[in-house]
């Protein structure tokens, strides 16, 4: 019998004057990532519901994290459509927030969550028709590339921080060593290609020394996020009270590397999708979009400065060639 698969996305509403006004009131004596891009809303969140609708019909229900605000299009009936505030699930030491990381580390808590689901970032779409078996493995192990790599620093602002605490971390509590000996097939896997060699480079050194990351939809077992509560109390509940993104935290990745360690994932190919940065790859955009020419896509908003208006415009085009009917979670 398949398990029931959930899947999981946070939004926000930069421009909710409401949320701006509580923000604000915070944004006073915090050092933490204030970036606009790290908040704006494109308005593509319609083509996120079309995407799944398409690609993903098999899913039981769809999370959908907001801090109060909803998309004016949204069908909030929807009998598959589960709308959590941040209030709802958070417990309220760690709120308000406005840090993506205590939304994140607390998704075991989602009333209703099922055991099995794929977390998805708002700027990450479905493209082409996926199947369970994309996501999961027959025996309920979330579908996942375990290539490791060593973690590079290339600037101040950059999440590499947060990836060496998440790092430290599972260095802290698994013997590299062990963890691959308990696991030979899986590290070693033929399903990674010439990746594969990463891992057969990266023997040597004594500790895990970073992964690649891929900024697409992740598999998880909802399991795994209270093992890692259990070991790691006091730097989720420290990253949890930030308001903002710190340099100190940790993040969801820290999950997803826990499930290499622990042996809890079944390999597949990394050739899972593409990462795309807006104002930076838009003749790749295009292509890959009105192709629907890759399974999943991230359009990373990195960049402060592009032309905010031009970019949306174009990038709702592109979408508009692909995904032109309404969903039934649009009203």
């Amino acid at each position: 019998m398949k398990p029931q698969i959930d899947i999981v996305v946070p939004w926000v509403d930069g421009n909710d004057t409401n949320w701006q006004k509580e923000k604000f009131q915070y944004m006073q004596a915090n050092d933490g990532d204030l970036r606009i891009i790290r908040y704006r809303d494109w308005g593509l969140m319609k083509y996120w519901f079309r995407g799944v609708e398409k690609s993903l019909p098999w899913i039981n229900k769809i999370h959908f994290i907001t801090w109060g605000h909803l998309p004016d299009f949204l069908n909030t009936n929807h009998p598959k459509l589960n709308i959590v505030r941040h209030s709802d699930y958070i417990p309220a030491e760690y709120l308000p927030t406005f840090s993506s990381h205590a939304i994140e580390l607390n998704l075991h808590r989602l009333e209703g969550l099922s055991e099995h689901f794929i977390y998805a970032n708002d700027d990450t779409f479905f493209m082409q028709p996926l199947d369970e078996s994309f996501f999961f493995s027959e025996d309920g192990l979330p579908k996942d590339a375990a290539i490791q790599n060593v973690l590079q620093f290339r600037e101040t602002t950059g999440i590499a921080h947060i990836t060496a605490n998440d790092l430290t971390y599972l260095n802290m509590n698994f013997r590299k060593r062990d963890v691959i000996k308990k696991n030979k097939k899986k590290w070693y896997s033929l399903s990674y290609g010439k990746k594969m060699l990463y891992n057969v480079y990266m023997k040597p050194f004594q500790n895990f020394t970073g992964f690649d990351d891929f900024h697409l939809p992740v598999a998880f077992r909802k399991s795994t996020w209270r093992d890692v509560w259990d070991k790691c109390h006091d730097i989720l509940d420290s990253t949890c009270t930030h308001k903002f993104r710190s340099h100190e935290d940790v993040n969801q990745w820290l999950m997803r590397y826990w499930q290499f360690a622990d042996g809890t994932f079944s390999p597949t190919s990394p050739r899972r999708g593409d990462f795309l940065v807006i104002g930076v790859d838009d003749e790749r955009i295009k292509q890959i979009i009105t192709n629907a020419s890759s399974p999943m896509i991230c359009l990373s908003d990195d960049y402060e400065d592009v032309d905010f208006g031009k970019e949306k415009e174009f990038i709702t085009e592109c979408f508009e060639s692909v995904f032109s009917e309404k969903s039934s979670f649009e009203v």
